[in-house]
């Protein structure tokens, strides 16, 4: 019998060495994400900047998505997908221990723009990859596993927050040594490489408004993850949590989503509108928030909500990725994607800001205060598409 692969079985192996390096990308973008996040907000808490100052900072990283997003897809179609990958993972982890050795805030700001101009390219780069990469009758499966990974990414990056605390160069070496580690599934890949011509692409600004509970969504999870993520080491250090206390509640959220994300979307499968569950996940988020106030002093209580919270939140980034694609295909879905991400990263500007006004002028319950507000408007927006019956 002649044992050579057939071509079937010769593309299927390279879809998911493809599919390797693209999560592997990916999973680097979340570690550092939940590493940098509360790091840089307890350096800058230290330092004596105001709440308001430390989510200015964190929504830095937003302006540098934004404008990233209508870049990525020409620059991968000027220099190929690969090589922009390569340049993006030395540009964030160069900036990433920067950080270690430029100390003045506005130095800060400029290194935020490098690192998340970066990690946006990395990420639009690595989905489009995900998207023309995964077998079709299993594209809900990989979406499952993408989400999981990086679900871990962020679970790990607070706990080796945890582990090594905000001292010293260790924290930022950690940091540059995995997304630089990244780049070795990427080059063992380079042949599968989806690369594309500019006249293929086709612009994302409209698609910002074409599934709007979808681009919402992500827009809140943009909003939540990251306003929480930076000022949760404030809100937690202001009700008496120890600096490693409250970096494992920071893994509890992660760890949620690592568990949930499969789930939710098998769930999300087997329903004939994924609004609803969109907004499911949307309404445990503001049940959460409404609850955190009167459990704080009970850390395992905390512990067990945020673990469930975190969980079914992050489906809105799931789900909704899954509900744009089920709207959109081909080239459309590609610059559909950028558009999503585009707005993850409006929600990153807006989100930080609004946490840390909102504990500036209601203290500690300012922080569930403003992320509440975000999913009541959200919940606003799907049950209103629902009764209308719109996309």
């Amino acid at each position: 019998m002649d044992a050579t692969p057939t071509i079937d079985q010769t593309t299927v192996r390279s879809s998911w060495r493809a599919l390797v390096a693209a999560i592997a990308t990916i999973s680097s973008v979340g570690v550092a994400i939940g590493l940098g996040i509360p790091l840089l907000s307890v350096i800058l808490e230290s330092r004596g900047h105001s709440a308001t100052m430390i989510g200015l900072n964190a929504a830095v990283a937003g302006i540098a998505s934004i404008v990233a997003a209508p870049f990525a897809a020409p620059i991968a179609a000027r220099f190929g997908v690969v090589p922009t990958l390569l340049a993006m993972l030395l540009i964030g982890g160069f900036s990433f221990v920067g950080f270690h050795f430029f100390t003045d805030f506005w130095m800060w700001v400029v290194l935020r723009v490098f690192l998340h101009f970066a990690l946006t390219m990395l990420f639009i780069l690595s989905e489009y990859w995900i998207n023309a990469a995964a077998p079709p009758e299993k594209r809900g499966l990989v979406l499952g596993i993408y989400a999981t990974v990086l679900s871990m990414g962020f679970a790990l990056g607070p706990w080796l927050f945890s582990r090594i605390g905000s001292v010293g160069i260790m924290p930022f070496a950690v940091g540059f040594g995995i997304i630089i580690f990244a780049m070795l599934p990427v080059l063992f890949a380079w042949k599968e490489s989806p690369d594309f011509h500019e006249e293929e692409h086709v612009p994302f600004a409209p698609f910002i408004w074409a599934v709007p509970t979808a681009t919402a969504a992500v827009f809140v999870f943009g909003a939540v993850e990251t306003g929480g993520f930076a000022l949760f080491p404030v809100f937690g250090s202001r009700i008496g949590y120890s600096e490693a206390n409250a970096a494992l509640l920071l893994t509890t959220i992660g760890l949620g989503n690592v568990l949930l994300q499969i789930p939710i979307g098998l769930l999300s499968d087997h329903v004939n509108d994924r609004r609803k569950i969109l907004l499911a996940c949307t309404l445990i988020g503001l049940l959460g928030m409404c609850v955190l106030p009167f459990i704080y002093s009970n850390w395992y209580l905390v512990a067990a909500l945020l673990f469930i919270w975190g969980g079914v939140v992050a489906g809105l980034y799931t789900v909704g990725l899954a509900h744009l694609g089920s709207q959109l295909t081909g080239r459309e879905l590609a610059s559909a994607n950028a558009a999503f991400v585009f707005c993850y990263a409006v929600g990153m500007l807006v989100g930080p800001q609004a946490v840390g006004i909102g504990m500036d002028l209601m203290g500690p319950a300012g922080f569930s205060v403003a992320l509440a507000v975000f999913f009541a408007a959200y919940a606003l927006l799907v049950g209103s598409r629902l009764i209308s019956r719109r996309g």
